[in-house]
C-alpha cells in the first residue's frame, strides 16, 4: 500500500474511508461499500469529511477489514486538513440545478445522492433538455414527487438549459452538477460555507474524483483529461491574472462545470449563460469557462473549495472518450472565441497566450507527457474548429427562439 502517485489499472474500485470513522468504508455517493471483489482500490481519504488526498491499495476478496487497515496506515501519512472556520453567519440559501437530455437511466443515481446532499430547504431542479420522450419527466414525477422541480426547455443546448434553471432559482446560490455526476454528502454545505466566508466570492469550483475506474478508457480520461483541480484551497481575482498564461487561458484550473456554483445575483448580472456555447451546441462546450472568466472580470473573486466534492462518471468506451476529448477542444477553442468577442480587449492576451493553448489537453498539466498523442491531435483539432463552430452557433442563435432570460 502507498500513497497514491498514479492510478491503478482498471478494473479498479473505488472506495471513500474518513479516518474520524475509520469503520465506515463508502463508495461514491455515500452509500456502504460492499466487501471488495479483490484487486486494485483507489481510495481519497479524508478527516472528519475534508478530503486529504487519493491512496491505491490492492484487496483480497471479501477482506474489508484487511483492506480498512491498510488504507488507514496510508491515510495517516497524508497529513493534516486546516480546522474549519467558524460559522460567522447563516448559510446562504440554495437552489441546485441538474440539466439532462435522454439520459433516464443515469439519474436516479444522481437524483438520490443529490437528495442525502441537500440541506434542509434547499430547491432541487431537474431541467430535462430538449427530450425525445417522456421518460425523464415520468421518473421525476413518480420517484421524486415535490422533492425536485421538473423544468423543460424545449430548445436544445446546456447553456439553455442552465438558463431555464437560473430564472427559475429562488435560492442566493445556484450551484450545477451533471447528471454523470455523484454529488457527495457535504457537497453542498462546502459550498455554501466558502460563499458565507468572503461576501465578494462570485463563483465557486469543488473537487471532482472518478466514481468508477472500470475501463481502460475511463482510467485514460482520469490519468490525462481528469476534473480534478487538487486538494488545496484556492482563491482567484482579476489582480492574479496578470501572468503568463494571461488571463483566458487560466480559467480552465478554476473548474469544471460538473461542480460549480454562483452568487445568483451574481450569474444573473453577466446575463447567465452564453446560449451560443454549450454540449447540444455546434461548440461542444465552453458554457462553464465563459461564465467563470466573466464573474471574474465583473471584479469578483472566484474559488476552489475540495470540500465541495463530487464524484464523475467518466465515458466509459474508446470511442467515447475520443468524441469527448475532441468535444473539449472545441469548447475551449469556442471559448477563447467568445472571450474575444464580448471582451475585444483580450484579443492581445489571446494572441500572446495562444502558442501555449496549442499543446494542452483538457484538465491536465502543461507539459505533461503523459497524454497519449491521439488525445492531443484531437484536442487541437477541436481547438482549431471552435472558433468557427462559435461563430456558426452565434448566428444560428438568431433562429432559435430567445430562450428563458435569467
Amino acid at each position: 500500500m502507498t500513497a497514491a502517485t498514479a492510478l491503478p489499472d482498471p478494473p479498479a474500485a473505488i472506495v471513500d474511508l474518513d479516518l474520524a470513522h475509520p469503520q465506515d468504508l463508502r463508495v461514491p455517493g455515500g452509500a456502504a461499500a460492499p466487501p471488495p471483489a479483490g484487486g486494485p482500490v483507489l481510495a481519497l481519504v479524508r478527516r472528519h469529511g475534508r478530503p486529504l488526498g487519493l491512496v491505491t491499495a490492492t484487496a483480497a476478496p471479501g477482506d474489508t477489514s484487511g483492506l480498512r487497515a491498510a488504507l488507514l496506515t496510508a491515510g495517516t501519512a497524508l497529513g493534516a486538513t486546516p480546522a474549519a472556520p467558524p460559522a460567522a453567519a447563516p448559510l446562504p440559501t440554495l437552489t441546485v440545478i441538474i440539466c439532462t437530455r435522454d439520459r433516464t437511466d443515469l439519474l436516479p443515481r444522481c437524483l438520490d445522492a443529490l437528495l442525502r446532499a441537500a440541506p434542509e430547504g434547499a430547491e432541487l431542479l431537474l431541467v430535462d433538455n430538449a427530450p425525445t420522450d417522456l421518460t425523464t419527466r415520468d421518473l421525476v414525477r413518480d420517484r421524486y414527487g415535490d422533492r425536485i422541480r421538473y423544468l423543460h426547455e424545449p430548445v436544445p443546448g446546456l447553456a439553455r438549459a442552465r438558463n431555464t434553471g437560473l430564472a427559475a432559482a429562488t435560492g442566493e446560490v445556484c450551484a450545477f452538477t451533471d447528471d454523470d455526476a455523484l454529488p457527495d454528502p457535504g457537497w453542498l454545505h462546502a459550498l455554501l460555507a466558502t460563499f458565507r466566508s468572503d461576501p465578494r466570492i462570485g463563483c465557486v469550483t469543488g473537487l471532482v474524483l472518478p466514481a468508477e475506474l472500470d475501463t481502460p478508457a475511463q482510467a485514460a480520461f482520469e490519468r490525462h483529461c481528469g476534473f480534478s483541480r487538487g486538494f488545496a484551497p484556492r482563491t482567484w481575482s482579476l489582480a492574479d491574472q496578470g501572468g503568463d498564461p494571461p488571463v483566458p487561458y487560466t480559467v480552465s484550473r478554476f473548474g469544471t462545470g460538473a461542480n460549480m456554483a454562483f452568487r445568483t445575483e451574481a450569474l444573473r448580472a453577466i446575463g447567465g449563460f452564453d446560449q451560443a456555447t454549450g454540449a447540444g451546441t455546434p461548440t461542444r462546450g465552453g458554457e462553464d469557462l465563459l461564465a467563470f472568466l466573466r464573474v471574474l472580470t465583473a471584479g469578483r473573486l472566484v474559488a476552489y473549495a475540495p470540500d465541495a466534492l463530487v464524484w464523475h462518471r467518466h465515458r466509459r468506451t474508446p470511442a467515447a472518450l475520443r468524441s469527448q476529448v475532441y468535444g473539449f477542444g472545441v469548447g475551449y477553442g469556442a471559448y477563447l472565441a467568445a472571450a474575444v468577442v464580448q471582451r475585444p480587449a483580450l484579443l492581445a492576451d489571446l494572441l500572446r497566450g495562444l502558442p501555449k493553448a496549442l499543446p494542452m489537453a483538457p484538465g491536465r498539466r502543461r507539459n505533461s507527457a503523459a497524454s497519449p498523442r491521439e488525445l492531443v491531435r484531437l484536442h487541437r483539432r477541436g481547438l482549431l474548429v471552435g472558433p468557427l463552430s462559435y461563430l456558426y452557433s452565434r448566428g444560428r442563435q438568431r433562429t432559435l427562439p430567445a430562450g428563458t432570460q435569467p
